[in-house]
């Protein structure tokens, strides 16, 4: 294959939620295809999510080819290999219930060949899983994979709905998890309410990530909150910012005033060497 006329194409994986980059010499082949190509997994069927992009070689290094459109027999695979998959699933967990593994078996695929069964579990400590090995291996004839993942990751497989109304951002486009803290919801003014604040998998919802370092950028020019400041000769203390709305709220024992950005030049910061609110400090949290 020539790599100068080839282009690159996007490709989703339906039950990963997962993209992976191939390069493509088949201009036939448009968004929506199925393709087979070739995975560190194994050979699998993903479906083309964007198509024939130019790129530059330089950062093709690494790519691999599509091996070919999918035809009607290779969807009639992929289907009859997931309906093999459902009831491979109860049987691991039944077998692994026999050996009292304490395994929760998350999911089960095959590659398109059948080459390769890939079996994922929750587990609260490490599992020696040889014996199951032993018995899936006599049952199904091919290379087993047995992953012990976290409970982002079956949130991953098995998605859902967000509170947003949409489908799971780590089903759909995340492909890595980052670090997520308490932090972020503090910084974005939020109500500590940690169940609110959750996601399926029991974590820190991951769209706390997408906003932080805007209103990181917002609030750098801003007084911090537990300041005392002068305002028409009174003293008060920044109770909120809103960062949305551009608003500051001065509370002392006797009123309450808010006050937009503009007229944020009209106040006298007072404590200046004690700008941080130690609060604010004491308790921030390290990354989950």
């Amino acid at each position: 294959m020539n790599s100068e006329v080839a282009t690159i194409c996007t490709i989703r994986f339906a039950n990963k939620g997962a993209y992976m980059s191939y390069l493509n010499v088949d201009p036939s082949i448009h968004e929506g295809d199925y393709v087979i190509v070739e995975t560190p997994r194994g050979i699998e069927l993903g479906q083309i999510f964007k198509a024939n992009e130019a790129y530059d070689p330089s950062s093709a290094e690494g790519l691999t080819f599509i091996m070919r459109r999918a035809d009607d027999t290779d969807l009639e695979i992929q289907r009859r290999n997931e309906d093999d998959c459902k009831e491979i699933l109860l049987r691991v967990q039944k077998e692994s219930d026999k050996l009292n593994l304490h395994m929760k078996i998350v999911s089960c695929e095959y590659t398109l060949d059948k080459a390769k069964l890939l079996i994922t579990y929750l587990a609260e400590d490490r599992v020696d899983f040889r014996e199951l090995l032993k018995v899936l291996a006599s049952l199904y004839h091919c290379r087993i994979d047995l992953r012990q993942i976290g409970s982002r990751d079956k949130a991953k497989v098995v998605g859902g709905i967000g509170v947003c109304g949409l489908p799971l951002c780590c089903a759909t486009f995340l492909n890595e998890f980052d670090g997520i803290s308490i932090t972020m919801a503090k910084n974005q003014m939020l109500a500590l309410n940690i169940p609110k604040l959750s996601g399926h998998c029991g974590k820190l919802i991951c769209c706390l990530k997408y906003e932080d370092e805007a209103y990181s950028e917002a609030k750098k020019e801003l007084p911090r909150v537990g300041l005392r400041v002068k305002y028409e000769d009174e003293t008060y203390k920044i109770t909120s910012i809103n960062i949305l709305t551009q608003v500051v709220r001065l509370e002392n024992p006797n009123s309450v005033v808010t006050l937009s950005y503009n007229e944020l030049d009209k106040i006298e910061i007072i404590n200046v060497a004690n700008k941080g609110n130690p609060k604010e400090k004491e308790n921030k949290e390290s990354e989950e």
